[in-house]
């Protein structure tokens, strides 16, 4: 599924004027949903942009899977998906990235002796940043790609009042059996096989930007992303009920999608935003699940119109 691709040592000046740098947050010893614990957690993250004098117009975007804030970061900017003239922009990496704590960086837990990680784990890292880090107490809104999507409708239903709007793109608030047979086929392939062997596979399906990825991403690091996204679901905590947990959501949504994606199954993020009376933006899918890239002005502009004043 190649295409899906989230103790306070470090404190910020309260001005968080612009700073693109990459920077890491210590958590500590970070408690999972399931119970066990990331050691020496820590976050990375980027933030461009100022933070307006009542700090109110600050925007939270999350990774794609294996993604990360330095590839994120060439998307925002004036004119771009989110206006740093406008906006004070965190770009939050995801657990699991290589960034922030994964199996390939841990020095405690390294390898397969990473904890598994769900994307409820992600969000409330995530959290844990904006509000014992950078000291926020509100965001002006959240927006992921892909995975950074079921970040964004992960958030909506565990901190429902934290943030005034949620982007969700190409995400999805449940893993499908679709989805999950092409993740289970994605972690066959990256255990099997070394980067090399992977890149070479992807160049035979004449995919060079996915073969030069392959060279640099651990198998481990794939597998407890790929586990986190097969466990998506976020009306669990509803009792299985997506009305429940649509009613649960009070930011004002824009849930951006194609049919035509054949990575993220569309299915449930429409379904959610009819639920929730959330705002719709259907891009034409000419590209499927990079629909987002392929389409990326009428993105950033659908995006501008729905965060405008």
């Amino acid at each position: 599924m190649r295409a899906i691709r989230s103790s306070l040592l470090l404190l910020i000046p309260s001005t968080l004027a612009c700073a693109s740098n990459q920077r890491m947050a210590y958590l500590g010893d970070f408690r999972l949903e399931s119970g066990d614990v990331i050691k020496d957690c820590r976050i990375g993250y980027r933030s461009l942009g100022q933070l307006d004098a009542s700090r109110s117009n600050a925007v939270l975007v999350t990774t794609w899977f294996q993604g990360t804030s330095g590839q994120l970061v060439r998307q925002i900017g004036p004119g771009k998906l989110i206006d740093t003239s406008r906006f004070f922009v965190v770009i939050a990496d995801a657990l699991g990235n290589g960034v922030s704590s994964s199996p390939s960086n841990s020095t405690l837990q390294p390898g397969r002796d990473f904890p598994g990680i769900t994307i409820g784990d992600m969000v409330e890292s995530q959290y844990q940043l904006v509000t014992r880090i950078l000291h926020l107490t509100h965001l002006k809104a959240v927006l992921g790609i892909s995975m950074g999507g079921m970040q964004v409708f992960q958030w909506m239903t565990d901190h429902p009042d934290f943030m005034d709007s949620g982007i969700s793109i190409v995400g999805s608030p449940r893993s499908q059996p679709d989805d999950q047979i092409r993740l289970q086929a994605l972690i066959r392939t990256v255990e099997a096989h070394p980067p090399w062997k992977r890149a070479v596979m992807a160049l035979r399906r004449w995919a060079p930007r996915t073969a030069l990825n392959e060279l640099g991403v651990d198998a481990n690091d794939h597998v407890r992303q790929a586990q986190a996204v097969m466990a998506l679901d976020i009306s669990a905590p509803f009792g299985g009920s997506m009305a429940r947990a649509a009613a649960a959501i009070r930011a004002k949504m824009l849930v951006v999608g194609t049919w035509q994606d054949r990575e993220v199954n569309p299915g449930p993020a429409f379904e959610l935003a009819r639920m929730a009376h959330a705002e719709v933006f259907e891009l034409d899918g000419r590209c499927g699940h990079q629909a987002p890239s392929c389409e990326q002005a009428t993105l950033w502009r659908a995006v501008s119109r729905f965060l405008a004043p």
